[in-house]
């Protein structure tokens, strides 16, 4: 067994750390506070080339990249801005259902804005009564001469609020409740027919999630990603790797909060001494330590099963409702440990708490993944339905 990253995974981990924790960590606090997306370190991921992961060079990429290079650059950039933490797993989800699944004129057209940071791409799946059941959407896109006529609402969408085009889930054939006739198309946002609104979310606000609709909106044959029908279980593959991702933004946040609550129990002096002295934070800062060395080893351990093509859908289930949940405890902790001035914006530990939040919620609830767990590991019979 060999739970080392190899020499090329381990030097892009440190030029991540370096670079993220210069660029970005002083200025998390202002910019998580603010409705405008951070477009100027967009542009300084796109220059490093993490906005090109998994591109090919071709559209301005990085190559054919590991899921544990994702999986880094994740870790890595949440630690110092959780939410320009997200921008790498934008890259894993829709930039390779682009690369694998669209069209050449689609990948030449989005694929080169995606790795210059000039343009931003949405995923719509969920729907007003279709979320943790995502057989019951209901947006619908219906054939006309070169494309399809879509019309539909898609609801709390990551990116609504600035996206630039969307991968829209809607159905093609059959009816809702069936996984059969879903069909995945790229949308561009700036076309007549969309609308958007934007919701007033506790955390990860920068970001921006709301609802996207379409009034009779025309879709060009070219911009159907895969086969026409086949799109929900396509997807659904794509969600191993994001709940894994997701679960390694909640590490770096979490370990962000440990290493500054270290700091402070270290200066911060009561009764004469260091509160760090106190084993009623000593214990409680070493329990989280194990905490984000069993949830580190077991994010990437799914990224690996990934790579070497096992099955990991459990192992992603169990990142993504375990990692979260464990994670914001672990900063509401480190919060606590802080006293009043934690309570305040003097520390960015409230601000990283709401935006944690977020991820208890999206991708899956904590009790849907674990009933895939159940599915996975006992057999359907373990199914309510």
């Amino acid at each position: 067994m060999d739970f080392g990253f190899s020499p090329e995974q381990d030097q892009f981990r440190m030029e991540m750390r370096r670079f993220a924790r210069t660029e970005f960590q002083e200025g998390y606090k202002d910019r998580a506070k603010a409705d405008e997306f951070p477009w100027e370190e967009l542009g300084q991921l796109a220059q490093v080339g993490i906005l090109g992961l998994g591109i090919p060079e071709q559209y301005g990429g990085q190559g054919e990249i590991d899921p544990i290079t994702f999986g880094i650059a994740a870790e890595e950039i949440s630690y110092a801005d959780f939410n320009l933490g997200f921008m790498p797993l934008t890259t894993g989800l829709v930039g390779q259902l682009i690369v694998n699944h669209a069209s050449d004129s689609v990948k030449e057209e989005w694929l080169p804005q995606m790795t210059a940071g000039t343009s931003l791409f949405s995923f719509a799946l969920t729907e007003p009564h279709a979320g943790s059941d995502a057989t019951k959407i209901k947006c619908r896109a219906d054939r006309t001469k070169g494309g399809w006529i879509l019309n539909g609402e898609k609801t709390s969408i990551t990116l609504a609020a600035h996206g630039d085009a969307c991968v829209v889930f809607c159905r093609t054939d059959g009816e809702p409740g069936s996984a059969k006739g879903v069909t995945a198309l790229m949308v561009p946002l700036d076309q007549e027919g969309v609308s958007r609104t934007r919701f007033r979310d506790t955390g990860m606000i920068p970001i921006g999630r709301g609802s996207l609709f379409f009034d009779d909106v025309f879709v060009p044959e070219e911009n159907l990603l895969g086969e026409e029908g086949m799109a929900f279980h396509m997807v659904m593959h794509e969600f191993d790797f994001t709940r894994a991702a997701l679960g390694l933004m909640c590490v770096g946040a979490a370990k962000a909060s440990v290493d500054e609550a270290v700091t402070y129990a270290k200066e911060r002096e009561a009764f004469g001494k260091p509160i760090v002295q106190f084993e009623g934070v000593s214990f409680q800062l070493a329990e989280h330590f194990t905490f984000l060395e069993a949830a580190r080893w077991l994010a990437y351990r799914t990224l690996w099963l990934r790579e070497a093509g096992e099955p990991h859908t459990a192992e992603a289930a169990m990142c993504k409702w375990w990692i979260p949940k464990r994670a914001g405890e672990v900063i509401h902790d480190c919060l606590i440990i802080h006293g009043h001035g934690g309570y305040s914006d003097d520390f960015p530990l409230e601000q990283r708490m709401r935006d944690v939040l977020g991820l208890e919620l999206g991708d899956g609830t904590a009790n849907i993944q674990k009933l895939i767990i159940a599915r996975e590991k006992i057999g359907r019979v373990a199914l309510p339905y």
